[in-house]
């Protein structure tokens, strides 16, 4: 995790007025907006720039009715060379072209989303909570000029996780920050503070010391919008095969789009916005610095 996202939470000198609310109730609140505007909303065109240990790439992104469209356009801060660049496009034409595979990836999207927000259901009753203060919004961070609640959590001793997908919250602890007046969670920051086994111990196993941070943003429309992620995960899968997710990822530069965007049209975007890269000169690249 970057460093700026691990600095102390700056206080205002007037803060929301939650003396009379329990935090309990506020997360319960902000989570029961959370998932009443998880469906439908704005579909978006946007960058994302992900590091790993084996380096970078930068990606253009845009949703669809029928499934998330995506093309990468940068390695390493450098663009594509020509057999990357057909590369992108025979897998994107091969989509287009196979309506069996394009129904799949949309599954596969649609059980990591039931999977997040089985996760943020969840924490209401996974957790103790405790208010630790307010920090600034900022771009990319809760909605500008909403003053966030900073909330501390525990786990709570008394939770009994009703699946595999629930069971890593029994290790971990961190803190949230919620702009009360969205009712939106802007950032989310966990730790695993004990090595914690999934599926009862049969699946695997997580390693204490992983963490997560996922944080979200109003994006200028009103539609809010994952805007950071970063991984430290390892552990082992069904007690063999190492894991091992470290990677940090942030998004940018959303722009809104048709809402009935078919796959195919949302290819043709893609291309267009690539080409209007190359068009202004400007190589298609997204680094740290660019993004703060």
């Amino acid at each position: 995790m970057a460093a700026a996202l691990l600095s102390a939470p700056t206080l205002r000198a007037q803060e929301p007025n939650i003396s009379a609310l329990p935090p309990v109730q506020l997360v319960r609140e902000t989570v029961a907006h959370e998932t009443a505007s998880d469906s439908g909303g704005a579909k978006h065109l946007f960058r994302s720039y992900r590091r790993t240990p084996k380096g970078s790439q930068t990606k253009l992104y845009v949703e669809t009715n029928d499934a998330i469209a995506g093309r990468l356009i940068a390695v390493n801060d450098q663009p594509l060379n020509p057999q990357q660049e057909q590369s992108e496009n025979d897998h994107l034409a091969w989509l287009m072209n196979n309506p069996d595979q394009l129904r799949k990836k949309h599954t596969r999207e649609k059980e990591d989303a039931d999977r997040t927000m089985r996760i943020v259901k969840a924490l209401p009753d996974a957790f103790r909570y405790e208010y630790a203060g307010t920090e600034n919004s900022a771009d990319g961070l809760g909605k500008v000029g909403d003053p966030l609640i900073r909330l501390k959590f525990t786990p709570n001793p008394s939770y009994s996780p009703p699946s595999h997908v629930e069971q890593v919250l029994e290790g971990m602890q961190g803190y949230l920050l919620i702009d009360p007046e969205a009712k939106r969670i802007a950032r989310i920051d966990g730790t695993l503070f004990r090595d914690v086994s999934f599926g009862w111990g049969i699946i695997g196993r997580l390693d204490k010391g992983g963490r997560f941070c996922v944080q979200q943003a109003d994006v200028g429309d009103g539609s809010w919008e994952i805007t950071l992620m970063s991984l430290k995960i390892t552990g082992k899968i069904l007690m063999l095969k190492g894991i091992s997710m470290i990677s940090d990822e942030t998004f940018s530069d959303f722009h809104q789009v048709p809402e009935n965007l078919t796959f195919a049209d949302g290819v043709h975007l893609l291309n267009k916005e690539r080409e209007q890269l190359e068009h202004d000169a400007s190589p298609p690249v997204i680094t740290r610095k660019n993004l703060r």
